[in-house]
């Protein structure tokens, strides 16, 4: 498969997933803002600011809002197309990066992107968003899901699915440990906190909520929430489609799929971080985690993991094959001029 492909199939993947993370967690959180009878002002900023920060984009929200408001981040992380982690930016690049394969997508997928990528910048969009924002994220999120499940049963399973489903659990991987960091600082630096409030209960089943993960939740611990149990539980499980570990589990097997590398060997540094990684969180336990790193820094630490493991995809699969293929273009090349000037002919 051509680099270019990969690597376009592999985006559309991951902005296809941040747009619908960002709409769980803004939806959420608008939500949670609701149940707290919270007003604008700094309640407000000290509920928001920490969100912008979970995508990585203060410094780039700041620049463009002076105050920090729902109002001013609901349009920074949903409808600001300059924005690639807003759901209309990412969207918008997903669209962009299908396009380019189009070739390599079923008419049904390529409809589906299409018709989200239109509804999100017509003005029925905000129309909408005003009218009920819940039904507007739900839009989102159930186009989401839609394409998942069209990929998933019209796409060809073959390298190029590969790609793309690396490219999903990579950022959902991503994504999960960055909404919980959103409430690390519930935890001490190390360990476990003393006590737990009836506000921490109610912010940490919202944690849940954005990870649709409420009703799996329930069916192992019951509706008393317990954060330690919820980080616990979105890190470690080994069977719940969000959790880390099963992300992890989910991306070493697609990309030794494309190597055909068993498991417990590695052809190239994608492989082998993403083996470590996975050996880790398998023989894990969350309170030695919390006492070795506590959350904030473990999860930093994953967020590095994940990306350097990101970078190590491209290495293997985008930035050598161009480089390969540009020296054998430069070799072809001389060889024509070495044998116009003998007169030779290829």
């Amino acid at each position: 498969m051509l680099s270019r492909v990969a690597h376009s199939l592999y985006w559309m993947a991951r902005y296809l997933e941040r747009a619908e993370n960002t709409a769980r967690l803004v939806d959420v959180n608008l939500q949670l803002l609701l149940d707290f009878r919270a007003a604008e002002g700094s309640p407000a900023a000290g509920h928001w600011l920490p969100i912008v920060d979970s995508t990585g984009d203060r410094e780039r929200f700041l620049a463009l809002h002076r105050d920090v408001s729902g109002r001013s981040v609901v349009e920074f992380l949903v409808f600001d197309g300059d924005n690639p982690n807003s759901i209309v930016g990412a969207v918008s690049l997903a669209r962009e990066n299908a396009r380019t394969v189009r070739d390599q997508l079923t008419s049904e997928l390529w409809e589906e992107i299409n018709r989200l990528y239109l509804f999100l910048r017509s003005p029925e969009a905000r129309t909408r968003f005003e009218a009920s924002p819940a039904e507007f994220f739900g839009e989102v999120k159930n186009a989401s899901l839609l394409l998942t499940g069209l990929g998933y049963a019209t796409v060809m399973h073959g390298e190029g699915w590969q790609f793309v489903e690396v490219g999903r659990y990579l950022e959902r991987a991503d994504q999960t440990t960055r909404i919980l960091d959103v409430l690390h600082s519930a935890f001490p630096d190390r360990g476990l906190p003393a006590a737990w409030s009836e506000r921490h209960a109610v912010e940490w089943a919202a944690v849940l909520r954005s990870c649709s993960a409420w009703d799996a939740y329930k069916s192992l611990y019951g509706a008393h929430v317990e954060p330690t149990r919820v980080v616990g539980f979105l890190l470690l499980n080994e069977e719940f489609p969000r959790s880390l570990r099963f992300c992890a589990e989910e991306l070493d097997a697609a990309l030794r799929r494309i190597s055909g590398v068993p498991s417990g060997r590695f052809a190239n540094a994608a492989e082998q971080g993403s083996g470590r990684f996975l050996a880790e969180l398998r023989f894990a336990a969350v309170e030695d985690l919390l006492a070795e790193f506590g959350l904030h820094v473990f999860l930093d630490r994953a967020q590095s993991r994940l990306a350097a493991i990101a970078e190590a995809v491209h290495e293997a699969y985008v930035s050598q094959p161009m480089l390969v293929r540009a020296a054998g273009a430069s070799i072809d090349q001389q060889m024509q001029q070495q044998q116009a000037g003998t007169g030779e002919r290829p």
